[in-house]
């Protein structure tokens, strides 16, 4: 009799081992989010002798990841997790490595407005070096699939120098059906040379290519120098906050007056701030780190804003942070001048 129950047993656990195997390595057509923490700025921003802070400027991050049968099934009944289609997150036939490129892209390019930005506000020396161009997105079927990978730099076609997209663009538009081109590319530090062929595209036989989406490769030069350490965090929504913290580097004035000031929303090079997606688990991310000041995104006031989704889910959680609409770098700056 104990043989047989121990067999059960056995058998049981066994079964459940198998189920939760399965729960966690089949992945479902979605994504899960949910939110992530705020993170303190200055630890990863460095402005060269810059002024020090009492209270802490800070971005707010989701995290997210391909939805299980456990994780899936997690964020039905959890408010604050929210499930996407996949196609609401990566483009048609866009791979993990393309997508992730294109997140570390945009983080780039945001605090590259940010640096912009934040150094005009503050009268300081800045410009803009182009160094060649990345590979965000190579096209199944087309030539480029055999010889290029996302991530590659292209410095130079048919051994000329190319600084900007537009650059290569144009010279391959001129190419004819069947012409080859020479790329020196960039691959992981390591230099390489590829051949590729000029093809037709599918969709659009008049036109011809090797099959690529490009970006340029930007370097912005500051005087004081700065440094940004953001290791693996993708997406542009940060880039208001970053402005901010820089700044506030490079004036005497301590802008947080010794509070926890968190944020989000895109910035452009003329610091128009722009609104992003999941700014609900962002406010529930910054609740739970002691954050006293969220600056929202507030559209121009209109009524489906990041502000207005920011009010209501502080209200929903009970929390007491201030949330402070912005259309600008400017309205944020002006409001913490305004702090005592």
């Amino acid at each position: 009799m104990e043989k047989k129950r121990n067999k059960r047993y056995i058998q049981a656990l066994l079964i459940g081992i198998v189920i939760a195997v399965i729960g966690t390595f089949i992945q479902l057509p979605y994504y899960v989010t949910k939110p992530g923490m705020a993170q303190e700025l200055d630890p990863i921003i460095n402005v060269e002798n810059g002024y020090e802070e009492k209270g802490e400027f800070m971005l707010t991050t989701i995290r997210m990841g391909q939805a299980n049968i456990f994780s899936f099934a997690w964020a039905k009944i959890n408010k604050y997790h929210k499930i996407l289609p996949i196609n609401h997150v990566r483009r048609e036939d866009e791979s993990d490595e393309e997508y992730n490129n294109r997140q570390l892209y945009y983080m780039e390019d945001s605090q590259e407005s940010a640096i912009t930005v934040a150094y005009s506000y503050a009268n300081k020396p800045v410009t803009v070096k182009n160094h060649g161009i990345y590979v965000m997105k190579i096209l199944k079927g087309m030539p480029a699939e055999d010889s290029l990978k996302p991530g590659d730099r292209i410095y130079a076609v048919d051994g000329k120098e190319v600084t900007h997209q537009d650059e290569f663009i144009s010279y391959v538009s001129n190419k004819k059906e069947n012409d080859v081109i020479k790329l020196s590319i960039d691959r992981n530090g390591k230099e390489e040379t590829v051949t590729i062929p000029i093809v037709p595209f599918p969709d659009q036989p008049e036109k011809v290519g090797i099959g690529i989406e490009l970006i340029t490769d930007q370097e912005v030069i500051t005087e004081p120098k700065l440094s940004i350490d953001t290791e693996k965090i993708g997406g542009p929504s940060a880039g208001l906050m970053f402005s901010l913290e820089i700044y506030n580097q490079l004036i005497e004035k301590d802008l947080t007056n010794g509070m926890r000031i968190a944020g989000t929303g895109t910035i452009d090079n003329d610091g128009n701030v722009g609104p992003i997606g999941g700014i609900g688990q962002k406010i529930v991310a910054a609740d739970k780190s002691d954050v006293d000041i969220f600056f929202a995104p507030n559209e121009n006031g209109a009524p489906d804003s990041d502000y207005r989704e920011a009010l209501k889910t502080a209200k929903d959680i009970d929390s007491e942070m201030k949330i402070v609409p912005v259309d600008t770098f400017e309205d944020a700056l002006n409001y913490l001048l305004e702090l005592k």
